[in-house]
């Protein structure tokens, strides 16, 4: 896939371009049905299968600080389109110029003039522009007008509910990251690099690996069963398929034992011994165990600890792990 992160480098149009538009915050599965009819049609016209998204979240710039937190990092969503087997990822800059641009000059400029858009794809409830005058409506009469044909996808749905960004949002926030694997098609996860901690998981007899990550959105505080993979060191190889990987026990919250003032993630990694000081790791979070809560003393503590390793290796050895390669190689359609 080619990523492209300015305008300015599209030097002349692409072959029969199929383009899709939105932001695809979750690449969730609703998403990946787009990307799907996306490639299908590019491949049947022999054209260019293209995913034109935002870079900030258009409601970063309009929203402020009421804006969502983004359940991916730009990393990841790039990652996650990409093996979507899409041809081009356009990243547009959202400044505050681009955000006045008319709905008009936005479909002659950018999808007409620049990607010569052949085919659209967008979904349902899709708009974009000053009071969302770019709505679907709106691009079918551009469409019409201009010479380009407007695909509506969706809703999907999913047991009866629409699957959308919030969905996910909602779900991931209360922690039930179980049933978030119904809607995204892989286990939540999150990528940090582990920093140096308090040392009390040392103490109490349980080493944690204390991550930092620049993820926005987590799952609600709690004790977690999740998968660690040892993520190759920067400027290695990204294919982390032959890399290490433990069960793990994660405590995601305030630490109130402790008297906690921030949000930590402690991964402590069965049946690992060694230095991870530095290293990225990622986490899948497959199971929440329990809500986080004070504790008497630290012998209450370390015997909760115990329950919980016992329970994540129970649930752990049960279930498999998913992820979007595996998704990808036998792609379905929602229900």
């Amino acid at each position: 896939m080619k990523l492209i992160r300015d305008l300015a480098a599209v030097t002349r149009p692409f072959t029969e371009a199929v383009v899709t538009l939105g932001n695809f915050d979750g690449v969730h599965l609703g998403h990946r049905a787009i990307f799907r009819r996306l490639v299908a049609c590019a491949r049947q016209r022999q054209g260019t299968a293209i995913v034109c998204t935002f870079d900030p979240h258009p409601l970063k710039l309009l929203a402020g600080s009421q804006a969502p937190r983004l359940i991916n990092t730009a990393a990841e969503k790039q990652r996650l389109i990409a093996a979507s087997q899409v041809d081009v990822l356009l990243s547009i800059p959202f400044t505050p110029e681009f955000a006045a641009l008319p709905p008009e000059r936005f479909v002659d400029e950018v999808l007409c003039r620049c990607l010569g858009v052949r085919h659209l794809i967008v979904g349902y409830d899709y708009a974009f522009g000053r009071g969302r005058a770019g709505s679907v409506a709106f691009l079918q009469r551009q469409g019409r007008e201009k010479g380009f044909s407007v695909d509506v996808f969706g809703p999907v749905q999913l047991q009866g509910q629409v699957l959308s960004s919030t969905l996910v949002r909602q779900t991931l926030l209360r922690g039930d990251v179980a049933a978030a694997v119904a809607l995204l098609g892989r286990h939540f996860n999150l990528e940090g690099r582990v920093v140096a901690g308090d040392g009390r998981g040392r103490q109490l007899g349980f080493a944690t690996a204390n991550l930092e990550t620049d993820k926005e959105l987590l799952p609600a505080a709690g004790v977690y069963a999740a998968r660690v993979r040892l993520l190759p060191p920067d400027g290695g190889p990204q294919d982390c398929d032959a890399e290490a990987e433990y069960q793990a026990v994660v405590n995601l919250g305030w630490r109130p034992t402790f008297d906690g003032r921030q949000i930590t993630i402690e991964a402590h990694l069965l049946d690992f011994a060694g230095d991870l000081y530095g290293r990225r790791l990622r986490l899948y979070f497959i199971a929440r165990l329990r809500d986080e809560r004070r504790f008497a003393d630290a012998v209450a503590l370390q015997q909760a600890i115990n329950g919980d390793i016992a329970c994540a290796r129970q649930l752990l050895e049960a279930t498999p792990l998913v992820e979007y390669r595996e998704y990808l190689a036998a792609p379905q359609e929602p229900a």
